[in-house]
């Protein structure tokens, strides 16, 4: 079925996306603002977590209670979170209950009440979150590979740091909602059964005397060598992370990379999981995925192992990743293009995936890609073509981590 996106931009620099979706009843949509862990006021990594939490212990004229029985009776499914780049809400329901669902997160976005009483149990949760990290080695791994990556504000935890959490008072809060949560470069997405035109008006009239820019994203600082890095913890498993650069999206290659990652880590018959796993019994997790950010990329390798087995699983991974220059046969090129295209089928039949999809094409390259755009990309790519790129694009300058009671060599 043909689809339908329009895209509108307001006066404050609101993008308003709508995929009409004629044959479902619900509705779905991601607001995203930039106010992600990047641009969390120095010396206070993890204000944007706090905010995340305090906007929804009232809004408007609703405290807590008043504002969670609101969209309980609406029957929203409620997400979103905060990432390096911006922080989402996101939503579902029936699309006839629609507009009054985005007043109450108009409410939340642009008018919380942010209660001073509130402000510690927020901050001890999100305490909490970080302090179980060490009961969740992989997610610890993951956590501070960022930091690792991306020395500087890009590369800060979504959760902050327990010291800077802690001297956030509730003054500096306020003043970085006014600061952060404002319209221009953010993203209303909207997907499912309901008109643009419908969408559109509501927007105007919710978001549209919203005024204001917030601070500009840090540029991040990109480690041009190989580095190993190992984080000491007395755990049953090594963590292990390898990551390369890679391709933003928009880039005229990007689907190339796209496929080839999905020879490498694209299905049970992958590089990565046959090499890794079924040949030699190391792992019983292993697998590879982009990282997109505005601008620029990476592709995150992970593995779970034993500490004895670490040493080969590293060795394994990394010939892999290598060899993946040497060119892919019909058969794999194959299999990949249909994982992306079935994946892509079953993303355009949930319109939440879709809404959020839109959101992030939108921050990423200023446009929402189509299922017909993709699926014509994709299957544009010849296994000449494909090869030809491999081997002109070897991934290099690895960075690899690993947690857990001993090193490797790398």
């Amino acid at each position: 079925m043909p689809q339908s996106i329009h895209t509108f931009r307001l006066d404050n620099g609101l993008s308003v996306v709508v995929e009409t979706m004629p044959h479902v009843r619900s509705v779905a949509w991601t607001l995203l603002v930039q106010a992600g862990a990047a641009t969390d006021p120095e010396g206070q990594g993890g204000a944007a977590q706090l905010l995340n939490g305090m906007i929804f212990r009232g809004a408007g004229e609703r405290d807590a209670r008043a504002l969670s029985n609101a969209l309980d009776e609406l029957g929203v499914q409620r997400g979103g979170g905060v990432g390096t780049e911006y922080t989402t809400f996101s939503g579902s329901l029936l699309a006839e209950d629609f507009d009054d669902a985005l007043a109450i997160y108009a409410d939340v976005v642009r008018r919380p009440q942010l209660p001073a009483g509130e402000l510690d149990a927020v901050r001890g949760l999100t305490l909490q979150s970080i302090q179980s990290l060490n009961d969740n080695p992989g997610q610890r791994l993951f956590n501070e590979f960022s930091k690792i990556y991306f020395p500087g504000p890009f590369g800060r935890s979504s959760l902050g740091e327990p010291d800077e959490l802690q001297r956030i008072d509730h003054a500096s809060l306020q003043a970085d909602h006014a600061t952060r949560y404002l319209p221009a470069g953010g993203v209303l997405s909207v997907a499912g059964g309901i008109e643009p035109e419908r969408v559109l008006e509501t927007a105007r009239r919710l978001f549209g005397d919203w005024q204001g820019t917030p601070p500009a994203l840090p540029q991040p600082q990109l480690r041009a060598e190989p580095l190993y890095q190992h984080i000491q913890q007395e755990t049953a498993q090594t963590q292990i992370a390898i990551a390369y650069s890679s391709l933003p999206l928009g880039d005229p290659h990007y689907y190339h990379e796209r496929l080839g990652l999905g020879v490498l880590s694209g299905s049970m018959a992958s590089r990565l999981f046959t090499e890794v796993r079924i040949k030699r019994g190391l792992v019983y997790t292993v697998y590879a995925s982009p990282r997109l950010h505005k601008g620029l990329a990476l592709i995150l390798g992970y593995a779970g192992t034993q500490p004895e087995r670490a040493q080969e699983t590293v060795d394994v991974m990394l010939a892999e990743l290598a060899r993946i220059s040497e060119g892919v046969t019909e058969e794999e090129l194959s299999r990949a293009r249909t994982g992306l295209l079935s994946a892509m089928v079953m993303q355009g039949e949930s319109s939440s995936a879709r809404a959020g999809a839109m959101a992030s094409d939108m921050f990423l390259i200023g446009r929402p890609r189509t299922l017909d755009d993709i699926r014509a990309a994709v299957e544009s790519i010849t296994l000449d073509g494909l090869n030809d790129y491999l081997t002109s694009h070897q991934p290099q300058n690895f960075t690899v981590i690993t947690l857990g009671p001993a090193p490797v060599s790398v």
